[in-house]
């Protein structure tokens, strides 16, 4: 699988977490892609090589673990089923369910939920 930086455009490396994290021994067997150069990295669905997402800085992962804090109470307090947390949200940020999921939005989307969240 070919896992490209959004901000260099050079292909990413797979990597443990060992290479990420390597404070974590909990972390150590899971895959990651990561690219050197810019410091970006996503982890992937556990088992696989596949991205949770796209690559991220400092900046978007903390823009994610925002989005995420925010949004997440909707569905894991059972107010909302998982599915349905994520079509309501897309109905709100006007993009087709399919495409809402937070590992993918960039630094103004994960603000816009966080936005969403807090009316």
């Amino acid at each position: 699988m070919i896992v490209l930086c959004h901000y260099c455009k050079r292909q990413a490396d797979l990597v443990t977490g060992k290479g990420i994290y390597p404070h974590r021994r909990d972390l150590y067997n899971l895959n990651f892609y990561r690219c050197l150069p810019c410091g970006a990295f996503v982890g992937c669905h556990k088992g696989t090589i596949n991205p949770l997402g796209r690559l991220a800085n400092s900046e978007l992962r903390e823009a994610k673990k925002s989005a995420h804090t925010a949004f997440d109470p909707l569905w894991k307090s059972g107010e909302k089923k998982r599915g349905g947390a994520y079509a309501w949200l897309a109905d709100k940020l006007g993009i087709d369910v399919k495409d809402c999921h937070i590992g993918m939005f960039d630094v103004d989307m994960c603000k816009r939920v966080v936005e969403i969240m807090e009316k």
